[in-house]
């Protein structure tokens, strides 16, 4: 077994490699003609402030969607991250409000119960074995109830210009969500592609059974995974609120589409094993831009998601012919 394993490993690397090449120039290529078409066709879409906004509006799930792609390209999928984004924004409004948090004491509270919230995820979906979608799925509803109480489903203000800059604010004239937004992708980048635990990730993803017999530790890799998610789903839970000026239970949804849908286009596949950060963020910008044409070209918003669902599934029909 060992010998066989040996003298093909090296054979499968350079394939992949030019499979991801090949994905993400294509990936590019599409980017680029979507955008040349929506400056032609949307009015006003080539303008810098428009562009910004773009960039702007891609940060709050483009965020996620690097914890995101490592579990999906574990095998995995988490569809609960629009509630947590509520549940996160709703949490920071009460802890502010009622229980009048300093709002950088009520936002690392934040972010640590969105990491708490992903790792008990995690840990179901790990030590009980339950797929990843039923857990999430049961997570998708809980949190959004959740916000709701604790909110009685009503906005609560946060009035502070210092917080508000998070969400609205600019540096040197880029949004200050776009910043995190790189900064994430280049943190998870680095993580995917050059530590043992985005080498577990792949490896996860391409036989669970068999990296646990290599040593791999699946079922905290697993729960650590969703755990990232959550904490990054709390923090742009975090940006939202501070763009809205308020914490609100109502925001959020429709979220985890948009950022699966990121990741789909950009490369990696359900079944696990293939993504790449760089796919996601093209992907995230592809979806962004499509969005936004739409918008400035006064097209239906049911139309848009009739788009978006056939921008999904074009991606999964070409991906599976490319595969074969």
């Amino acid at each position: 077994m060992t010998t066989e394993i040996a003298t093909t490993a090296p054979a499968v690397r350079p394939a992949r490699s030019r499979w991801l090449d090949a994905e993400i120039r294509g990936l590019l290529a599409a980017l680029m003609v979507l955008a040349a078409v929506a400056a032609l066709w949307a009015p006003n879409f080539a303008t810098a402030g428009n562009l910004l906004d773009v960039l702007r509006q891609a940060a709050f799930t483009g965020i996620i969607a690097y914890g995101m792609t490592l579990v999906i390209i574990a095998g995995e999928i988490d569809v609960s991250v629009g509630s947590a984004i509520a549940f996160h924004s709703a949490l920071f409004g009460l802890l502010t409000a009622s229980f009048h948090l300093p709002l950088s004491a009520a936002a690392l509270v934040v972010i640590a119960a969105g990491v708490a919230v992903g790792t008990g995820a995690g840990a179901v979906r790990a030590w009980f074995n339950i797929p990843s979608f039923i857990v999430t799925l049961a997570m998708f509803s809980a949190l959004r109830g959740a916000a709701m109480l604790m909110t009685d489903a009503m906005p609560i203000p946060i009035l502070d210009q210092s917080f508000e800059v998070w969400g609205s604010g600019a540096v040197l004239g880029v949004p200050v969500p776009a910043l995190i937004m790189l900064a994430t992708f280049s943190v998870f980048t680095v993580v995917a592609s050059r530590t043992a635990l985005g080498r577990s990730v792949y490896a996860i993803g391409g036989n669970a059974e068999a990296a646990h017999l290599s040593g791999i530790p699946v079922k905290r890799i697993r729960t650590a995974l969703f755990a990232l998610t959550g904490g990054l789903a709390a923090i742009s839970g975090l940006l939202m609120t501070s763009r809205l000026g308020a914490g609100n239970a109502g925001i959020g949804y429709g979220v985890e589409f948009a950022v699966i849908t990121s990741v789909i286009v950009g490369g990696a596949s359900l079944f696990g094993g293939k993504g790449s950060m760089l796919g996601t963020l093209l992907g995230g910008l592809f979806i962004a831009v499509l969005n936004n044409a739409m918008v400035l070209s006064g097209i239906n918003s049911y139309a848009q998601d009739v788009a978006n669902g056939i921008v999904v599934l074009l991606a999964v029909l070409v991906r599976t012919r490319s595969a074969r």
